[in-house]
């Protein structure tokens, strides 16, 4: 199913948290390696998003969460520096926080190799932190190897599961509009909490 078509069928304000992890290629458009059918050959077959697809998820997003709920964004590099603020532009989300993953495992690079991803922490107005985020030892680097790959953007379960805890309570719906691999389904299910989600893939 479609994720924008999901999110339009939810109601407005109804939702504490979601995650997403769009297939943008900013970066591979920068680098123009002219490779990835070769090197990246799993991610390279997806469905790409372009800027304007993912700022129209961000807008549905930031419809249905809740007033001080949260969004998490999976983000490269590129774009954690060059479209990140423009992507977020129009709505009432605020960035909060950021985690750095360490994956235990180097990527692309014309300098430096890339060793990690990024999820950015959104929170729709009003701001709070009192009541609404509940654990505080979690570490904004975080190092967990996947030893399970079954899709090109696996995720960490483990942090997803600790985020998932700090900001909804057991019975809570979480949504994922870009699902991929489910680990969200995964990280949800494994603390009590619902699942929502889809990807065009399956």
């Amino acid at each position: 199913m479609d994720g924008l078509k999901l999110l339009s069928q939810l109601a407005k304000e109804s939702i504490k948290l979601v995650f997403f992890d769009p297939q943008y290629r900013g970066l591979f458009d920068q680098l123009k390696y002219g490779n990835e059918g070769k090197k990246l050959k799993e991610r390279f077959k997806l469905p790409q998003m372009n800027d304007d697809l993912i700022a129209k998820f961000i807008k549905e997003i930031d419809r249905i969460l809740l007033p001080s709920g949260h969004m998490m964004l999976w983000v490269d590099k590129y774009m954690l520096v060059n479209s990140l603020h423009s992507l977020v532009t129009g709505t009432n989300l605020k960035l909060v926080d950021f985690v750095t993953w360490d994956k235990g495992r180097i990527g692309l690079g014309y300098r430096t190799r890339k060793k990690s991803e990024y999820l950015v922490i959104f929170q729709k107005l009003p701001v709070r932190i009192k009541g609404i985020w509940k654990i505080h030892n979690i570490p904004d680097v975080w190092n967990e190897k996947i030893t399970k790959k079954n899709h090109a953007h696996s995720k960490p379960i483990e942090l997803q599961k600790r985020l998932i805890e700090a900001v909804t309570d057991v019975g809570d719906t979480v949504i994922d509009p870009a699902a991929g691999g489910y680990s969200v389904l995964t990280s949800a299910s494994e603390v009590q909490r619902n699942f929502l989600g889809c990807d065009l893939l399956g």
